[in-house]
């Protein structure tokens, strides 16, 4: 029997949060040496998969199946390609920087990181599935404790709204979504739950059509597509450092992924038919989210309206259907997930010593923690898609992809054209925060704040290392995620 690689990674994180649930409040430092190991060994194993992953032979490896509920045609069955493999590194990466950065949370850590772990085995889930109802269940099982992470240990002035929220507007997103997934099995008369039994289906192109939207924004409301994204900055706001990577960096990737992997994937003529307007509501995102991020005057909340930003850019990588535009659309899901991750552990690290996130009552904080002012300087330069650094590689292949598919809709170029501004206010509200954050004059109060710990540098040095090395060497991601594109391609009729 073959090890059952994706199995170990995906239920290593829940079992660490049973073992943290059972654990005394005051047995702290335990609960943190758990969650660590629990979290390295995971992050481990997902390097193992990304570099054993067979790239000659390409498709869906690592693959499990057994029966589940055979009454309804529902298996356990996982697996990962080109597309997902990456993001399972992402979620592996992201989960062992958040549990080193939050090392401080001494009010009750080990249910802390009980939940955290929680949501990081429903992201797994979401990942490796290969099944619609496992990944319906794993994708609710990855909200839920989001909302006792932000509820229990977030901002106290806005946590209780923006938990509440946010489950909410998730919660009616996976609701429509699952109907449009339950009308496809019906549809599909197959009575089966696996994708790519269903992806051979054949069903018509007129339920396509209609079911198409229903599924694509549903699960696009974890993604933050506007008009729908207004929990997304709140919630990223009141979540802890930890929840707030996690949240951003992995979260709302689960959302996207799901888009792409039941919506478009499942429904390629429906896909052809509304992508070409969904791309009207992408590019809503990109440039409103990056006007608004500059008018804040909340540091969280500059990185908040970023995230909206750049996750326009990946459902309108989808939205070109080419090879190009989709591989640039999952690279950008990896390397903004690693970007916000940085940008919130550094957020974190300044509110915790200034207690503000204020900007004009911050300033000179290089002086302090200059190791914190470098990270997050090379995030900002990967979010300006600076070239040698990952953001540069991902949003020039979506732009590309832009003008290739401009005979899907006159609008392609000029939607390209226009998005492009989003660059321009990305790097204003960037300059603004490293400029008034970071340098300038310190402040009596804070000359004699700590830095940053041995713990929260490897968590930085981890996530700075990985920006730059797919800037300078993209191969290492973008052949893996060419794999994958290729059959979504196919589905879609070669684009």
């Amino acid at each position: 029997m073959n090890f059952p690689l994706l199995s170990v990674i995906t239920f290593t994180p829940a079992l660490a949060a049973v073992v943290l649930l059972m654990l005394p409040k005051d047995r702290k430092d335990e609960a943190r040496v758990i969650a660590a190991v629990a979290s390295f060994f995971t992050m481990a194993l997902c390097i193992w998969a990304y570099f054993s992953y067979d790239r000659a032979a390409g498709g869906f490896q690592f693959v499990e199946q057994v029966d589940w509920i055979p009454a309804i045609g529902t298996t356990y069955h996982v697996g990962v390609d080109g597309i997902s493999l990456p993001l399972l590194l992402l979620n592996g990466v992201v989960a062992f920087t958040g549990v080193l950065i939050s090392w401080g949370v001494d009010d009750r850590p080990n249910l802390f990181f009980a939940f955290l772990f929680l949501v990081v085995t429903g992201v797994f889930g979401v990942f490796v599935s290969l099944d619609l109802f496992y990944l319906f269940f794993a994708y609710e099982l990855a909200v839920f404790p989001m909302y006792l992470l932000i509820s229990m240990w977030g901002w106290k002035k806005t946590r209780n709204y923006a938990a509440m929220k946010l489950t909410l507007y998730l919660l009616i997103g996976s609701i429509v979504a699952l109907v449009g997934i339950l009308a496809f099995y019906f549809e599909a008369g197959l009575q089966t739950f696996d994708i790519l039994a269903l992806r051979e289906a054949g069903v018509g192109g007129a339920f396509q059509k209609a079911w198409f939207l229903p599924v694509f924004l549903g699960f696009g409301v974890l993604a933050g597509v506007w008009p729908f994204h207004s929990w997304s900055p709140d919630g990223h706001v009141a979540a802890p450092s930890a929840g707030s990577m996690v949240h951003a960096g992995v979260l709302m990737k689960v959302g996207a992924y799901s888009a792409l992997r039941v919506g478009v994937e499942l429904f390629p003529e429906g896909a052809q038919f509304w992508l070409p307007y969904v791309i009207l509501l992408t590019l809503v995102n990109v440039v409103y989210g990056s006007m608004i991020a500059l008018a804040q005057e909340d540091f969280k909340y500059v990185i908040g309206f970023s995230s909206v930003s750049h996750m326009g850019l990946v459902s309108m990588g989808f939205a070109t259907m080419s090879p190009i535009g989709l591989s640039g659309a999952a690279l950008q899901m990896f390397s903004h997930g690693v970007m916000t991750a940085l940008f919130f552990a550094v957020v974190g690290m300044v509110y915790d010593r200034a207690h503000t996130r204020h900007i004009p009552d911050l300033g000179g904080f290089a002086k302090i923690m200059p190791m914190a002012a470098v990270a997050f300087i090379i995030g900002g330069l990967v979010s300006m898609g600076m070239p040698g650094f990952s953001g540069f590689i991902a949003e020039v292949q979506i732009f590309l992809g832009l003008w290739q598919a401009r005979n899907l809709a006159w609008w392609y170029p000029w939607v390209a054209v226009l998005a492009s501004t989003g660059i321009i206010f990305t790097a204003a509200y960037v300059l603004r925060v490293v400029q008034r954050v970071f340098f300038g004059k310190l402040k009596p109060e804070y000359a004699g704040l700590p830095g940053i710990s041995v713990l929260d540098k490897v968590a930085l040095g981890i996530l700075c290392t990985i920006l730059v090395v797919v800037g300078i060497y993209p191969r290492i991601i973008t052949g893996v995620i060419e794999l994958g594109v290729t059959s979504t391609l196919a589905l879609l009729g070669g684009g």
